[in-house]
């Protein structure tokens, strides 16, 4: 026999509608926020992650599913979306669109790590992405989008806000670490040191216990943010205030990817383990640049899938029920068979969910096995039925059963 690899995961037909109705509750949040859906390859160049990402992340050092096409071309299994949905941007020319241009998408992502509860290496993500729009309002609108399909759902997370500030504040900023840190230097993981130079800020990212002892004292952005980084995140914890959404300064936000400026944020529960961040992002106005594009200012989020799933688990928020089968249709011979497929057949084109039999079984069995399926109504057609043009509905849930022409089924289960 041959199994699923390490870190995947199958969607078996009875938890196929928990997916269902997270996907379809992020689309109706994005309806309601102006959101168009974009779709980008699994699939990239290798350089897009490379740049896009940073090359000093984790992503890019160690988790990306990389390799060599058949035309020697390296390829990267898409860790995120965000790189992808710029790039998408950039090529297609959405820069002569009206701004800001509102997208988001719903996709499966892959990164080599460790599984564990929360933790795939197949995932997918629910994402949002908003280019040219450096307003703080747009911040505020994202992190209200992401709050809104959280609570949709039922589950209860916290919210916790920073700032990173622009290149200008973060380069003090980042001389400011590097002197706390290099005293520091030796105690730290390999990992670490070798972000003293390419990287401090990313130091705070470390999920190490030493080095989270280190990072505790650590200089504060907040306190190193220029006028104009300080004035938008003023606006946007203003916003925020006024609508009475709950959250938290956490200086030691910086999220894991180079791509981000100003604005970074994260909804945070403790009911999934180590793997806390349940929705994550942040504004990159340097990304569309970066990638080859005119700068442009845009922000986003992400929020996975099979977390949110585990926290709505561990927390006992329920899942709508299954959708039931409106009506099972019986048949006792080839040919009431046959009518019973004929008219499932019309009420399935006409929206009506039916089922009928497909291997033979006896009525009493045919019973059971609508029973199963949580049937709403079951008939059965004999050749009475056949001769009178006329069916014994029985309502499964008290037991009462109608008599109701072919013709009329329809109207009689709407």
């Amino acid at each position: 026999m041959i199994n699923i690899p390490k870190g995947t995961k199958d969607v078996l037909p009875d938890g196929s509608y928990k997916w269902q109705y997270i996907e379809e509750t992020a689309r109706g949040v994005a309806r309601v926020f102006n959101l168009s859906e974009i779709r980008t390859p699994t699939f990239e160049y290798t350089e897009l992650f490379k740049r896009g990402v940073g090359e000093s992340t984790d992503v890019v050092n160690k988790e990306m599913y990389t390799f060599e096409d058949k035309g020697g071309r390296s390829i990267t299994l898409k860790p995120e979306g965000t790189a992808s949905a710029a790039r998408l941007f950039i090529e297609n020319g959405l820069a002569s669109s009206p701004m800001p241009v509102k997208t988001f998408y719903i996709t499966p992502a892959f990164r080599y790590e460790r599984p564990q509860a929360g933790r795939l290496r197949e995932f997918h993500q629910f994402g949002i992405e908003v280019f040219g729009s450096d307003s703080y309002q747009t911040d505020a609108e994202v992190i209200f989008a992401a709050s809104a399909f959280l609570d949709k759902l039922g589950v209860k997370t916290k919210l916790e806000i920073n700032s990173i500030g622009c290149k200008v504040c973060r380069a003090e900023y980042n001389r400011a670490l590097k002197e706390y840190f290099k005293s520091n230097l030796s105690q730290m993981c390999e990992t670490c040191r070798s972000r003293f130079e390419k990287n401090p800020l990313r130091i705070l990212d470390c999920k190490e216990e030493r080095c989270k002892k280190i990072t505790v004292s650590a200089p504060s952005i907040i306190d190193f943010l220029c006028e104009d980084c300080s004035e938008h995140f003023e606006g946007v914890k203003a916003l925020l205030d006024n609508q009475g959404l709950e959250y938290t300064v956490n200086p030691r936000i910086v999220r894991g990817l180079d791509y981000y400026s100003k604005t970074v944020f994260e909804f945070v529960s403790d009911a999934i383990g180590a793997q806390g961040t349940v929705c994550g992002g942040g504004r990159y106005d340097g990304l569309i640049a970066e990638l080859g594009g005119s700068p442009l200012p845009a922000i986003g989020f992400a929020a996975g899938v099979e977390r949110l799933m585990l926290l709505m688990e561990n927390t006992g928020v329920k899942f709508p029920e299954k959708q039931k089968v409106r009506i099972y249709i019986a048949g006792m011979d080839e040919k009431t068979r046959a009518k019973a497929f004929e008219i499932a057949t019309e009420l399935r084109l006409k929206g009506i969910s039916a089922e009928i039999d497909h291997l033979n079984r006896s009525v009493k069995a045919q019973f059971k096995y609508a029973d199963k399926l949580g049937a709403e109504y079951v008939a059965v057609i004999g050749e009475n039925e056949l001769l009178s043009g006329e069916i014994n509905i029985k309502n499964m849930s008290d037991g009462t059963q109608t008599a109701v022409k072919f013709g009329q089924i329809e109207t009689y289960l709407k």
